[in-house]
């Protein structure tokens, strides 16, 4: 018998992978690069650490601080091809999610409770579902989170929270996003300290569980060191995220902007998590709330933190609320048929989660991989039935016009928008470069000065393509450079599509 966490897991696998939203996760062309990056290691047995794919930076060193990410979806694209690619990424979301539903229940979570606030964290994640190496971070961040509160628990088991060195290990070489590892650290530390502080009788308890800490953020400290960079890459994505031009100018970086179906859902989920915080009081301890405050102000600071944010709420608020809604039952203050409404939804979450608790099998999940990883190795089809069709699609990128330059062999570097170049990268690489791709971090900020002037016509435009010896340009039909470009004397119009235009320089 299928338990919940089952059908959620084939619903979620299935619903990302199959149909339009497996192309849906290929709408950020960054996916190119990292395959293309994970080829090229594979190739030469070593770590990239110049730029190979860029005219612009070649021979520049490159911080490819998802190295691993990267080899790991270079040989899932050598053996499922782009199929595989999304599904293996809708396989490891799926996996998360349901991760987050079976931990939420069983911290005390209602069933139903943790199904809705599940839902809303799925549709607050929905402006990040795309096949790059993030996703990955979400299932450490749940893992970390789960490893640390489990240990932090009266009479718990606080050996597993050495665990966490090993899983940074991991996590450097995999993402950037293992900073918010140690943010969760820095939590639970202020958390122990104010429990210190606040509680005299358990002060010799929580003076273990400090030491504990203090060992283990020093090692996980130790462990993020082991990267082909070693400390350097610390000191550069510090530089990267002081970058403000860069912070204030990358959409991603920037605060949600709330008139978003995505972004209203996790307001709901801010809103919601009100009422237990209010009725919990100083009751909760001092770390679940701390945790909130750092998914709220984390996903409120920036939309690339939405998911993690949404995550970190759903894990924390779903059993509070639903310890809430326990206490109303027997309120003589609430009204007695909510009371009797709530009572029969309390029994039969209470039984469910029991269910649920007792189901191991998994053998639906299983399947549901296997199947799909055959359907990946035979282009996507089950029998007759097509299952899986994932491609660049070719009304958000130049598919056309990519086809046009490999016919025509032009082997010169081509500018473009800096959300194409990795789809340039992906069709062209080795044979022709890119000027710009979207590793802002590798040109940094006077480049994109520039490039924004080239790409909204500004004052001086022509003169940085002429000192950047630019002799080919693809960019969006209508967009404002390449209605310029058709006026402009010297440009000559080699293709145009629903999609495209592309131009060459005449003249030097």
């Amino acid at each position: 018998m299928p338990s919940v966490s089952d059908l959620l897991f084939v619903a979620l696998l299935l619903g990302l992978s199959c149909g339009a939203m497996g192309r849906l996760l290929l709408r950020d062309a960054g996916t190119g690069w990292h395959i293309r990056n994970g080829q090229l290691m594979l190739q030469t047995h070593s770590v990239t650490r110049v730029d190979p794919f860029s005219a612009t930076m070649s021979g520049h060193t490159w911080y490819a601080w998802e190295w691993l990410y990267d080899i790991f979806i270079a040989g899932v694209h050598h053996w499922l091809g782009l199929n595989g690619v999304v599904f293996v990424t809708a396989a490891v979301m799926a996996v998360t999610f349901v991760l987050v539903f079976r931990l939420a229940v069983r911290r005390g979570g209602s069933l139903t409770i943790v199904l809705v606030m599940l839902v809303l964290s799925l549709a607050a994640s929905a402006v990040h579902f795309l096949a790059r190496p993030h996703v990955f971070s979400w299932l450490f961040t749940v893992i970390w989170l789960e490893l640390l509160d489990s240990a932090a628990e009266p009479n718990s088991e606080h050996r597993r929270v050495y665990f966490l060195p090993l899983l940074m290990l991991l996590w450097v070489n995999v993402h950037g996003g293992f900073v918010f590892g140690f943010a969760l650290l820095a939590v639970y530390i202020l958390a122990a300290g104010i429990e210190y502080f606040s509680s005299p009788e358990q002060r010799e308890r929580i003076r273990g569980w400090l030491k504990r800490l203090g060992v283990v953020s020093l090692l996980s400290v130790l462990a993020s060191f082991v990267n082909p960079y070693g400390y350097k890459l610390h000191l550069h994505i510090y530089h990267y995220l002081s970058d403000k031009f860069l912070m204030n100018q990358v959409s991603e970086f920037r605060s949600p902007d709330f008139h978003g179906a995505a972004q209203q859902c996790f307001a709901v989920l801010l809103l919601v998590t009100i009422t237990p915080v209010a009725s919990a009081g100083r009751r909760q301890p001092p770390a679940r709330l701390l945790v909130i405050l750092l998914a709220a102000y984390s996903g409120l600071y920036a939309s690339r933190n939405l998911p993690v944010s949404a995550i970190l709420l759903t894990l924390t608020v779903a059993p509070m609320l639903s310890n809430t809604v326990a206490k109303a039952v027997g309120n003589d203050k609430v009204a007695p048929r909510l009371r009797a409404a709530l009572s029969r939804l309390q029994n039969f979450d209470a039984r469910m989660a029991k269910l649920e608790l007792d189901l191991q099998g998994h053998a639906w999940l299983i399947i549901a991989f296997v199947v799909g990883v055959w359907a990946c190795m035979n282009d996507g089809r089950v029998g007759s039935a097509r299952l899986l069709n994932a491609y660049f699609d070719d009304k958000r990128f130049p598919v056309e016009a990519t086809e046009v330059i490999i016919r025509d062999d032009n082997r010169e570097p081509i500018f473009c928008p800096d959300q194409w170049g990795g789809y340039l990268i992906y069709t062209l690489y080795p044979r022709t470069k890119v000027l710009v791709d979207d590793r802002h971090d590798l040109y940094g900020d006077q480049f994109f000065k520039d490039y924004l002037k080239i790409v909204y016509v500004q004052e001086d435009w022509s003169k940085i393509l002429d000192e950047r010896h630019v002799k080919w340009i693809l960019v969006q039909k209508d967009s404002s450079l390449g209605t310029m470009l058709k006026q402009t004397a010297g440009w000559r119009l080699i293709h145009a599509d629903d999609t495209a235009v592309l131009f060459h320089r005449e003249r030097t």
